[in-house]
């Protein structure tokens, strides 16, 4: 996969000692004109307590560490402490990783208050400037920070901390690290697995982003769900409250839920598309659309607008015949994937690309037999946080599965599975 190389400008700030105005202001440095130590002996010692610090990457939140300097050859001036940062390598190759990376910094010295200390600008950064300080022997900084879920991408940086005087002296320098770990993602990043109950109660289980327990608790949305004898994903869910979907209720009419983004209350007030939806025997998402197939075994497409809430869908258009083959169909919300399992339980998958009838699939592929073992098929986005789509299935015994796909061939091929549940037998709807 490509390789970017993130440089860190340094060498500007080292030549003209002064500190970029977006890393930390105009404060002025004078270039560094050598290391003080009595008869010849090497600059004060730094020494960070504990060894690297492990940031998590994710909403964990800051973290602290401790750095001792014993300098010498103390002035009366003021001393100014400043981090210089390595070149940064990481593979750029994963566009689950397009979010903006946020590493954010505190800094504090000899137990006075914290102030910001920019962690780099744009890309990276290059410097990092410290509080300053009344001269004397013995120092301690305290530097903590904040890392967003992307960058665990960066591993362990190394990078050098130096204390200057004002005139540019180098009195102290040494290694201070962090090791960007991976950890919990943000709210955004996490999905969701939505789950009614026989009694009409619709539940929210947010993904964790940990794919040793990719669940967590459930949390109740409300009653009165049953009045629907379909759900359907539109979009992409998240743990932050976002994501859409429509509900058919007994009438045949199709109502549209918003995400609200807020994720205790997460869709917003219901709003009416239309009456007729009967007619169907299945409605499952597509790219924001719906496909659903009719009594007769045809299927047909409602693309999504992207307009505002009064015209969800543009007119439907026929894809073909031939669908109740299936006993199950499945789509995905925000994809362009489907799976269908017929009479003999053989699972079959339909991928990103229109047919020359301008349906919304290109050819199928098999996936495999066995899967009449499942009486509920639903997409999932990553429960690890990433965007990569997963599928979920239902067993008789109500056990749950999550099967990790594959993309080949701009279709999506469930693969292998892990148990992540069991006692979902309780519900009716699994989305």
């Amino acid at each position: 996969m490509t390789r970017i190389r993130m440089a860190v400008v340094i060498a500007t700030a080292l030549v003209v000692g002064v500190a970029p105005a977006s890393l930390g202001g105009a404060t002025a440095l004078a270039a560094p004109t050598h290391v003080t130590g009595a008869a010849g002996a090497s600059a004060g010692t730094v020494v960070q307590e504990g060894g690297p610090l492990v940031v998590p990457s994710g909403e964990e939140g800051p973290v602290t560490t401790r750095v001792k300097v014993a300098q010498y050859g103390a002035t009366s001036e003021r001393l100014q402490a400043r981090l210089l940062l390595p070149s940064i390598e990481y593979d750029a190759g994963d566009e689950d990783h397009s979010f903006d990376t946020t590493v954010t910094a505190t800094c504090a010295v000899n137990g006075g208050a914290f102030q910001p200390c920019p962690w780099g600008s744009g890309d990276w950064g290059s410097v990092a400037v410290l509080p300053t300080t009344a001269t004397v022997n013995d120092l301690t900084y305290e530097i903590r920070l904040d890392a967003s879920s992307s960058a665990q991408k960066y591993g362990t940086v190394t990078a050098t901390l130096e204390v200057l005087s004002e005139e540019g002296v180098v009195h102290a320098r040494g290694p201070v690290s962090f090791t960007f770990a991976q950890g919990t993602p943000e709210a955004y990043l996490r999905t969701t697995v939505l789950a009614r109950d026989k009694a009409g109660v619709l539940w929210q289980y947010p993904s964790s982003g940990h794919a040793d327990k990719p669940l967590r608790g459930r949390k109740r949305i409300g009653g009165g769900w049953n009045v629907y004898t379909s759900l359907t994903t539109l979009t992409y869910r998240t743990a932050a409250g976002e994501g859409d979907l429509v509900a058919r209720d007994k009438d045949g009419v199709l109502w549209y839920y918003e995400g609200s983004g807020n994720p205790d209350a997460p869709f917003k007030p219901r709003v009416r598309i239309g009456g007729g939806w009967n007619t169907y025997t299945a409605i499952t998402g597509r790219d924001r659309g719906v496909v659903a197939r009719d009594k007769a075994g045809v299927l047909w497409h409602y693309a999504p607008t992207h307009r505002d809430d009064s015209v969800i869908f543009y007119p439907r258009r026929m894809v073909g015949g031939g669908w109740n083959a299936y006993t199950a169909i499945t789509g995905q919300g925000t994809g362009f994937n489907a799976v269908a399992r017929d009479t003999s339980g053989v699972l079959w998958t339909y991928g990103y690309g229109y047919a020359p009838s301008g349906g919304p699939y290109g050819p199928r592929v098999k996936v495999g037999g066995g899967w009449n073992a499942y009486n509920a098929l639903a997409w999932t986005q990553k429960l690890g946080g990433e965007s990569h789509d997963e599928l979920l299935a239902r067993d008789g015994n109500g056990y749950l599965w999550l099967y990790k796909t594959v993309y080949r061939d701009d279709v999506s091929i469930p693969t292998t599975r892990k148990q992540i549940g069991w006692g979902w037998d309780i519900y009716d709807a699994i989305l």
